[in-house]
């Protein structure tokens, strides 16, 4: 299954393991099954620390297999063929349970091996979803760290019946003692945050001895990664808060306008810019959500940042770079069966509803990939736009109008997301020009019209747009001296990757501008 220079590579990354392990397989007469057997063995030839058995457990999954520790009780588990985006966390896995050492932080490291309970987790994962390897990956590390964890993580696509009975229309899912957990995206602070209630109060706490920045930014996507280096680099004191490091772009699966980057994907580029903030000595506070800014009495004078856990982040200039999140309808049944049916990333959810009919909603550039991405899995598409015409570029529209599975729908105003039995069952929309109501049966909504600034914690304390976007100038000057914001959040035209990374390195350069003019002493 792996090709010469994919298995010179894993070889190198299998020197690093330090302790035996052992692969024990559950096999089944599925050509699946055969692909698995295929892929362990090749592992297994590629490490002296490496052991291959046949005696999978008689009550586990089905083509599935375990990585164990010789010896102990450590161990990870893997129901389906985790190749994909998903290859990263079997590599990863290899490692930590081989004994090699995880990069989390110590700190964090300790938090995991003091939680106390019994915790049985399991992830259904599709090998196209990229927001999956952080979730798979960071609980198969507690399951190393701390015996008290255990993790199966689920390739959703081959395990259908188990989707079907867990009515699973969303990736990932997180199941923990048989009971849901979570969904989407997350981190492994953010999932050992919620099973330990004392973090938000150790988190504030750390943040109370936190002296005055020169420069903070809030947000940690391109526009505030760029904010951040280009701060630090002036030799200032630069600290950034996030509620989530790296923002949309993380949900971001194909990524080929960065310039002088033919293609790199949302979750690649988010290590990058962490890396690159990192290596600049930017403190940063991740999972960390703003709740009041708190203006400076004169220019010079610190700004307060009041934070959703009770404390507050002082500093002589703010860069506000919250970013936006995805637009929603606000139609009856969006919010009803979200996760059961309504889906915002194709990427991450389109192979649930393989075969299935599904709708995306929304002709613009999102919409229209969306669609063709789509296309390719399910059984058919209805796209459905409010304007007279779409909106994508010729380019995609032409791709689209060569699919024989999806329908076009113009001057269409979705209605209701209507459903039954706890998941979607179809839409109703109207036909603007002919003022006919529509039903369209299907399993599944995507939605894809636009964003939405996250700057609702800004309202009265500064200028927003009516679209609600901070609005600056030239500078990234906001309405109050000494506060600059960037990226999605703010008016600039065309919400770009590569625009919000130039436009929060201007922030920053007008900050450093700001402070050297405007001493504390003023």
């Amino acid at each position: 299954m792996l090709d010469a220079k994919l298995k010179d590579q894993l070889k190198g990354y299998l020197d690093n393991v330090k302790q035996p392990i052992e692969l024990v397989a559950a096999l089944d007469d599925s050509a699946k099954a055969s692909e698995l057997y295929e892929l362990l063995q090749e592992i297994d030839a590629l490490s002296d620390m490496i052991t291959l058995r046949e005696d999978g457990d008689s009550d586990v999954r089905r083509p599935s297999f375990a990585i164990n520790r010789v010896g102990t009780d450590i161990g990870v588990r893997f129901a389906g063929i985790p190749m994909g985006h998903e290859f990263t966390s079997l590599v990863l896995a290899l490692l930590q349970v081989g004994g090699h050492p995880s990069k989390a932080t110590p700190e964090l490291i300790q938090q995991v091996q003091e939680l106390d309970g019994n915790f049985e987790f399991e992830t259904y994962f599709s090998l196209s979803c990229q927001n999956c390897p952080d979730v798979v990956q960071a609980l198969n590390l507690m399951s190393v760290l701390n015996p008290s964890v255990k993790h199966t993580a689920i390739d959703g696509a081959l395990f259908q019946a188990e989707v079907e009975e867990r009515e699973i229309m969303a990736v990932p899912s997180v199941y923990l003692n048989g009971k849901l957990f979570g969904q989407g995206r997350m981190k492994l602070e953010e999932i050992v945050a919620k099973l330990d209630t004392n973090t938000d109060a150790r988190e504030a706490d750390k943040i109370r001895q936190k002296g005055i920045f020169e420069v903070l930014v809030i947000g940690g996507g391109p526009a505030g990664s760029a904010a951040a280096v280009y701060a630090a680099r002036k030799g200032i004191t630069t600290g950034i808060a996030a509620e989530r490091f790296g923002g949309q772009v993380a949900d971001t699966m194909g990524i080929e306008n960065l310039i002088s980057v033919p293609y790199t994907e949302g979750p690649k580029l988010v290590a990058a810019m962490e890396q690159n903030v990192i290596e600049y000595g930017v403190d940063i506070m991740n999972m960390q959500r703003a709740e009041k800014l708190i203006p400076a009495t004169k220019p010079g004078m610190p700004h307060e940042i009041r934070m959703a856990n009770g404390a507050s982040l002082k500093a002589r200039t703010l860069v506000l770079s919250t970013g936006a999140r995805w637009r929603q309808l606000g139609v009856p049944g969006e919010d009803k069966y979200r996760n059961k049916g309504v889906a915002y990333c194709p990427h991450c959810d389109g192979p649930l509803f393989k075969g299935k009919r599904v709708a995306v909603i929304g002709g613009g550039n999102s919409g229209v990939e969306a669609a063709i991405d789509l296309a390719g899995i399910v059984g058919h598409v209805t796209l459905l736009e409010f304007g007279v015409e779409l909106r994508a570029d010729e380019v995609l529209q032409r791709k689209l109008r060569s699919l024989k599975n999806v329908d076009v729908a113009v001057s269409a105003q979705t209605t209701e997301v209507t459903g039954a039995n706890g998941k979607v069952n179809g839409l109703d929309y109207t036909d603007r020009n002919s003022g006919k109501n529509v039903h369209v049966e299907l399993e599944g909504v995507f939605i894809q019209i636009g964003l939405l600034p996250n700057t609702e914690w800004l309202k009265g304390d500064i200028e927003l747009s009516k679209h609600g976007e901070v609005v600056i100038n030239e500078r990234n000057e906001t309405s109050i001296p000494g506060v600059f914001a960037a990226g999605d959040a703010t008016t600039v035209p065309y919400k770009q990757i590569v625009i919000s990374m130039g436009e929060g390195s201007k922030a920053a350069l007008s900050a450093f501008d700001f402070l050297i003019r405007n001493s504390a002493d003023e």
